[in-house]
């Protein structure tokens, strides 16, 4: 089987939605399907992956991440090499990732005539919104909350990350049920994996080439920098806590705005208890993550997943995360929850679970062991195969579901929203 994903986004870039299509090439990859990743023109080549590029725009060499006006032209040229592709390699069926890819999807669909499916990792208006691109009471909102309405409901199959999100498409943007279906991030639970002793000695000399004091606490956090993904919350909580614990040092890894997030960090009188790594290589995380005694997730988006809890957890590390149905989620009542966007909760709860280590530590056995029963890498390939064939068969997804029982990764995902939809 031909299967081409449309990645309207610099893949490969070490964060978010990269990751979900980087898991899912490989483990399809791994049952002997043909995969095109079809992208913007930046990006990080992987090796053994199949990525068509398009041309740079003459005007815009360099852009930066999310929402921009000049997106728009990305995805012009990202519709004329996604159409001569599918031309050219001629796929059994379309992968598309993100709202703009199920447009382009959409298209070459009708030209095709072959299925699409479409990975839905959070709302357009929603991402728009929490980037500060779209004013929700300006004159814009109204025509692109129809636009993705409109889109929401052309592919033949919609596959969301979080139960939340597939929750969302039905209820709000009247998605067809029969054709959503949860479908939760995965994580290499074997490369993801809490240290091993023999470890400790590296472990320690990164920790030394990082300048990190011999006996700080580590907190940790993975991902973008963004207000959207509480990197200026994290900062407040980050000084309260050091107020009351000076032994504790935040070892936050990401990336865009470093130079920013530090000059704040020297505003708040934290400059030496938080050390900043810029962009991490997504093969280095696993190690790092290692360094960790606890991981904080202080995301603010309402609509879109979480899959750095999922690295977090496979690490065996405890959790504080604000309070939210996608947090709830992957974490159940393993994790420890602040009060949505309070950055006193945040503080208060990082605290507690560095001050109670043997209850941290258990919670982060128990997080590590949801990850392996639920979100294990391993059996997604060749679930995300058998949805892959339902679809061609012109099935309904849902009623397949429903009476197949696929692995335990999608069953457990299903197993939460079902009533919710009929």
């Amino acid at each position: 089987m031909r299967v081409m994903m449309i990645a309207p986004t610099s893949f490969f870039n070490d964060y978010g939605c990269h990751v979900r299509i980087l898991e899912e090439a490989r483990a399809l990859q791994s049952l002997g399907l043909q995969v095109k990743i079809v992208t913007y023109y930046k990006g990080r080549d992987l090796p053994g992956l199949d990525i068509v590029r398009t041309p740079p725009l003459p005007w815009r060499s360099h852009y930066e991440v999310g929402s921009s006006r000049h997106k728009i032209a990305f995805d012009i040229y990202l519709s004329g090499t996604a159409l001569a592709t599918a031309l050219r390699w001629r796929p059994h069926l379309l992968h598309a990732h993100l709202h703009e890819g199920a447009l382009i999807g959409t298209v070459l669909r009708r030209l095709l005539g072959i299925p699409l499916i479409f990975d839905f990792q959070g709302s357009l208006t929603g991402e728009m919104i929490d980037h500060r691109f779209l004013n929700p009471d300006g004159p814009w909102y109204p025509l692109m909350r129809r636009l993705e309405v409109w889109i929401d409901r052309q592919p033949d199959a919609i596959l969301t990350s979080t139960v939340q999100g597939a929750r969302l498409l039905i209820e709000v943007f009247g998605a067809p049920p029969e054709r959503v279906l949860p479908f939760p991030d995965v994580v290499n639970t074997e490369v993801f994996r809490p240290p091993l002793p023999e470890e400790i000695p590296e472990l320690q000399r990164l920790r030394g080439e990082w300048r990190i004091p011999e006996g700080r606490r580590l907190v940790v956090y993975l991902g973008l920098l963004a207000p959207y993904q509480g990197t200026d919350l994290l900062l407040q909580a980050a000084a309260r806590v050091v107020r009351a614990d000076p032994q504790v040092h935040f070892l936050i890894m990401g990336f865009p705005g470093e130079a920013f997030y530090m000059a704040q960090a020297a505003a708040l009188g934290i400059a030496d208890r938080v050390t900043f790594t810029g962009k991490l290589p997504y093969e280095h995380a696993p190690v790092y993550l290692r360094l960790g005694e606890l991981a904080v997730a202080p995301k603010m988006s309402a609509t879109e997943g979480s899959g750095k809890l999922l690295n977090y957890m496979a690490t065996g590390l405890p959790v504080v995360a604000f309070d939210t149905p996608v947090s709830r989620e992957f974490m159940g009542e393993a994790g420890y929850y602040a009060r949505f966007g309070d950055v006193e909760s945040l503080a208060e709860w990082i605290l507690y679970a560095l001050r109670h280590p043997e209850e941290s530590a258990e919670r982060g056995r128990r997080l590590r062991a949801r990850a392996v029963a639920h979100y294990s890498w391993k059996s997604a390939g060749q679930a995300l195969l058998e949805i892959y064939r339902v679809v061609q068969r012109g099935l309904p997804l849902r009623a397949w579901a429903a009476t197949s029982r696929p692995r335990g990764l999608v069953e457990h995902a299903g197993k939460s929203i079902e009533g919710r939809s009929t």
